[in-house]
């Protein structure tokens, strides 16, 4: 037979849960946190992303029309 659990027993059991629940509240907050600057360096980042591709794209074509004026020059030589 279990005894009933005295009154102090059951106060702090509560206090730990609410301890509990507020290190749960608090985790939450600093991985939403986390997150949203996380959310804000993918963004930054694919943002980059695209102007380096977009800068490549650049370089390959003026690398192609160079090669393509050698190419010219070499058979007018």
């Amino acid at each position: 037979m279990n005894p009933t659990p005295s009154r102090a027993n059951v106060d702090a059991e509560l206090k730990l849960l609410e301890r509990r629940v507020e290190e749960l509240v608090a985790l939450v907050a600093q991985l939403q946190e986390e997150n949203r600057a996380l959310r804000q360096r993918q963004d930054s980042m694919m943002t980059e992303r695209a102007t380096l591709l977009q800068k490549n794209e650049q370089v390959r074509a003026r690398v192609e029309a160079m090669i393509g004026r050698l190419k010219a020059m070499e058979h007018n030589a």
